[in-house]
C-alpha cells in the first residue's frame, strides 16, 4: 500500500485499535480473547508495561489505524531480547502492511533499541503469518503443543526468532 504511514502509538488511536482486537480473524490469530470492552481495551492501551513500544500503520486514504507491532524488550540477563505481537485489521491483509510494520519494527530494535534477538509465537495454522515472518528472517525454533485454547479446543504454536544481522555476521 502506498503512502502507507507507519508511526508511534498515539492514546488517540486507541479507538481504532479497539475495533481491530474485536475483529473476527485478529481473536482467532491473537491470543485476545473475545467480548473484551472498549473500556478494558483503554486501559490496556492507557497502562503499558514497562519497556514496552509500539508501532500503528495508518491508512492513507482513511486517516484511521489499520495495523500494529509491538516489542517488549526483556530485562536482566536477557535485555538483549524482545518479544514482538503484530496484527492487522481484517479487511486489509495481503496488503503489504504487515511487512511495512515489521519492517519498521526491526530497523528501530537493530538500530535503536540495540536487540540482538526478537522473538514471537505463531499458530501453526497461520501459514500467511509464518510465510512473512520467514521472509523477514524468523525461523522455527520449535512448536509449542496445546498452547493455546481456541473455539472450544486447543492450537499448536510455533516459537520463532530472529537474530540480528550483526550477530550472524560474526
Amino acid at each position: 500500500m502506498s503512502n502507507l504511514q507507519i508511526r508511534a502509538f498515539e492514546m488517540a488511536d486507541w479507538e481504532d485499535l479497539a475495533t481491530l482486537f474485536q475483529a473476527p480473524k485478529c481473536q482467532r490469530g491473537t491470543l485476545q480473547l473475545p467480548y473484551q470492552s472498549r473500556d478494558d481495551l483503554k486501559r490496556k492501551f492507557e497502562n503499558p508495561p514497562p519497556n514496552f513500544h509500539r508501532l500503528v500503520a495508518v491508512h492513507p486514504e482513511e486517516k484511521r489505524v489499520v495495523g500494529i507491532v509491538s516489542v517488549h524488550c526483556m530485562q536482566g540477563r536477557r535485555s538483549h531480547t524482545g518479544d514482538i505481537g503484530m496484527f492487522v485489521h481484517d479487511d486489509y491483509h495481503n496488503q503489504g502492511i504487515g511487512s511495512a510494520l515489521l519492517e519498521a519494527l526491526l530497523q528501530f530494535a537493530d538500530n535503536w533499541l540495540g536487540l540482538q534477538r526478537i522473538e514471537l509465537t505463531v499458530y501453526v495454522d497461520n501459514p500467511g503469518a509464518v510465510h512473512l515472518y520467514k521472509k523477514h528472517g524468523f525461523q522455527v525454533e520449535g512448536i509449542l503443543r496445546c498452547f493455546a485454547r481456541r473455539d472450544g479446543e486447543y492450537v499448536d504454536a510455533y516459537t520463532m526468532a530472529r537474530l540480528a544481522p550483526s550477530l550472524l555476521a560474526s
